[in-house]
């Protein structure tokens, strides 16, 4: 007996190719490269933690040495793919200095441009659409005193209204006003944003931020009523929160938390440092 064997009709979707990078480490300065390395790693953490949005968003930083060149994700690429060489190097207005495949998303880097240019602390840059983060976003009463995670990050948290999407480059300018002296900014209606001096003090910062509207969300889906706290407790928490993560704090710049995650990196979605 005849054994007939069908042929499928599905049809298989290829998946598309991915443009191949090469190396740039040979054509750039020491410091350019540990900077890509640790962007890149910020990129593969923010994967790790759940934080994307599929292509959207971004994370950039300053090239050491300079004023006005920074270095962003390729428009294109998942957070999980982005590699040290695959970083874009592009100006003040998110034209590329740099060779690549890939095109930029200039209006996603039209916010990060101004807090680049605005704020000589915030040589990192970060902006997020999570869950959490957009579900305090969109309260009116914004990040609450309630948990201790908010407490010792509010001394930071500041807020920019919304305007629409960032084609409009008049609002650098209020964005950076919005800001000031923060380094936590909530985008209303938007998402969060966090700003540092290093790779690794913005990335905690925006953990700290994030896990304080978790923490929030999760508090008043409950349906219970929130616990509030006496004004000098919450005043005194927000001081502690001064004093542990300011100079001379225990956990200053957010160094300890930083490499403790590049390790769990290196163990967990190693390949990023090419």
């Amino acid at each position: 007996m005849k054994t007939v064997t069908k042929k499928s009709n599905v049809t298989r979707l290829r998946p598309a190719a991915k443009p191949k990078l090469k190396s740039v480490r040979n054509r750039i300065d020491a410091a350019e490269w540990k900077a890509r390395v640790e962007l890149a790693a910020a990129y593969r953490l923010t994967a790790l933690m759940g934080w994307t949005d599929m292509i959207g968003t971004h994370i950039s930083c300053r090239v050491p040495g300079t004023h006005d060149q920074f270095l962003l994700n390729p428009y294109g690429m998942l957070f999980e793919e982005i590699t040290a060489s695959s970083l874009i190097k592009v100006d003040v207005e998110g034209n590329k200095l740099s060779e690549s495949p890939y095109d930029v998303n200039k209006a996603g880097f039209t916010i990060h441009s101004a807090i680049h240019m605005g704020n000589h602390n915030a040589d990192a840059v970060m902006h997020l659409h999570t869950a959490h983060g957009v579900g305090v976003a969109t309260q009116k009463q914004g990040l609450l005193p309630v948990t201790q995670m908010s407490l010792t990050a509010l001394n930071l948290v500041r807020y920019h209204d919304y305007e629409g999407v960032a084609f409009n480059l008049d609002e650098r300018e209020r964005l950076v006003k919005s800001l000031g002296d923060g380094g936590m900014l909530i985008l209303r209606n938007h998402g969060t944003l966090t700003v540092g001096a290093t790779i690794g003090e913005m990335f905690h910062r925006m953990y700290r931020l994030e896990r304080a509207c978790k923490f929030q969300i999760h508090a008043m889906t409950g349906g219970a009523e929130l616990n509030p706290l006496p004004r000098e407790i919450v005043d005194h928490a927000i001081d502690q929160g001064k004093q542990i993560y300011s100079k001379g704090g225990q956990a200053e710049g957010g160094n300890l938390v930083w490499a403790a995650m590049v390790r769990k990196l290196d163990r967990d979605m190693p390949g990023y440092a090419v």
